[in-house]
């Protein structure tokens, strides 16, 4: 027999109030009670009744299960399971305490949990000795997001088909602003510091979309899809994640914000007229950007998502980096053997293009196995506009295979079979060309030679395999 108790939820309806941008005094007007009530609801000091639960979920569009969803027992299974870790063997831990942790201070519980999963990580990279730098679990969200990506090529047919046939209706309503105020939601641009230094929020209680007025054109256009698509599109979105299974929900909530993105591009660049555009001017990404009102990177991103059966386009591998060399993204169309873990190759045009800002830098590539790539490299901007605003530049990078290059304005019509090319490797532990004077360490399985009576360009010389 299923267990009749009262459901109480008072931090998950504090976090919801404050992610709606409501005090409790606006939450109790839309709820037709008393904020003295309220403020008994969120300190847990009385149950929230069916009524209640329907009434939340009614005035706010919301799901009750993602209301009602009892996090207080899923904390308190991940807590028990951590405090087994020996490290606490020595502690008095109850089950009730535990549970009492989990119920009543679920961010408290989660910091602990997060403390817990960086130390259980870092001892495992110290105990396996990695030259290389930390590696990410396999279970590791980034990483679980990264292959669900991949193994689907980055294209989602029943969502890329919907958000196209939304921006048919976009269209006709005359745009997205147009679109949604049908819909009774109101766009306004504001500044940062009103909208608590967020670049869009959307306002529930006053059914109002606020965009920060420091972002540029295609950057606007842009958020105000990605609200369409997480409104319009949620469905569908959840329903792409939910044919998967994951180890963790941040897995679900990075594809869940990917898939986002992924359809906002799809309503702002629909595929039938991108992909179209993208042949007639042989994929010369600043056009596209003019035609679609979209960024560089916006526009580079969606190239690598034109993979719909029978109607394919040139596979691309998109990657995005820091001027330290961190991967802030990276996506493949193309199959590039790109390393998932340790540092990229130097020789590679994106880690050199910091030097060229806005210039597209192209590249031959040839990998140490013979495989031949194209590539197109250029610096991105983003970040806050106006003086002092902290602006962020990364280099964003496309490569496709060798034999596709014919069909890049940015080739130049040159023979790939004869082009000359710049040999780079996946990383240093794996590339094996020991004449490279860009080397960072030894590859994997090669004995270093000493120097005692040489020493040669190359970094490292190793004996004969």
């Amino acid at each position: 027999m299923a267990e009749n108790r009262p459901l109480y939820l008072g931090p998950r309806l504090r976090r919801l109030r404050r992610e709606l941008g409501l005090t409790q005094l606006a939450m109790a007007d839309d709820l037709e009670i008393s904020p003295s009530y309220v403020a008994l609801l969120e300190r847990n000091q009385r149950p929230v009744t069916a009524d209640m639960l329907l009434r939340l979920a009614k005035t706010y569009r919301l799901d009750i299960a993602d209301i009602a969803g009892d996090d207080g027992e899923d904390y308190a299974r991940r807590l028990t399971d951590v405090l087994r870790d020996p490290i606490f063997a020595d502690i008095d831990l109850p089950k009730l305490e535990v549970a009492d942790l989990a119920t009543s201070f679920p961010g408290v519980s989660e910091a602990l949990l997060r403390l817990h999963q960086a130390y259980t990580r870092e001892a495992q990279a110290l105990a396996e000795q990695r030259a290389a730098g930390p590696m990410a679990d396999e279970n590791e969200p980034v990483r679980e997001a990264q292959r669900f990506l991949a193994a689907n090529r980055n294209y989602f047919h029943a969502l890329d088909t919907r958000a196209e046939e939304l921006a048919g209706e976009i269209e006709k309503a005359g745009g997205a602003t147009e679109w949604l105020a049908a819909k009774a939601v109101r766009v306004r641009f504001l500044p940062p510091d009103v909208l608590m230094d967020s670049l869009r929020r959307f306002d529930r209680h006053n059914q109002q979309l606020l965009i920060a007025d420091t972002l540029d054109h295609a950057s606007r256009a842009f958020q105000v899809a990605t609200h369409i698509a997480h409104t319009a599109l949620r469905s569908e979105i959840k329903q792409t994640i939910r044919a998967d299974s994951f180890s963790s929900r941040t897995t679900a909530t990075l594809l869940l914000r990917a898939l986002a993105g992924y359809a906002a591009a799809a309503i702002v660049m629909p595929y039938g007229r991108f992909a179209r555009a993208a042949d007639q001017r042989r994929y010369d990404i600043d056009a596209l950007c003019a035609l679609f009102g979209a960024s560089f990177e916006q526009v580079a991103h969606r190239l690598t998502t034109l993979q719909r059966p029978g109607e394919e386009r040139v596979g691309f591998f998109f990657i995005r980096v820091d001027e330290a060399g961190n991967v802030s993204k990276r996506l493949d169309g193309a199959g590039f053997p790109f390393a998932a873990h340790g540092g990229g190759c130097p020789l590679w045009s994106v880690h050199q293009v910091f030097r060229r800002p806005g210039e597209i830098v192209p590249q031959w590539l040839e990998l140490p196995g013979g495989e031949r790539f194209f590539s197109i490299a250029r610096t991105v901007t983003g970040g806050a506009a106006g003086y002092g605003g902290a602006r962020v530049v990364r280099a964003v990078a496309l490569a496709c295979a060798a034999e596709q290059a014919g069909r890049l304005v940015y080739a130049g019509g040159t023979d790939p079979t004869s082009a000359p090319t710049t040999p780079i490797g996946v990383t240093c532990r794996l590339c094996q060309r020991a004449e490279c004077t860009a080397r960072s360490v030894p590859p994997i399985g090669r004995d270093v030679l000493a120097d005692d009576y040489r020493r040669a360009a190359q970094p490292y010389t190793f004996a004969e395999s």
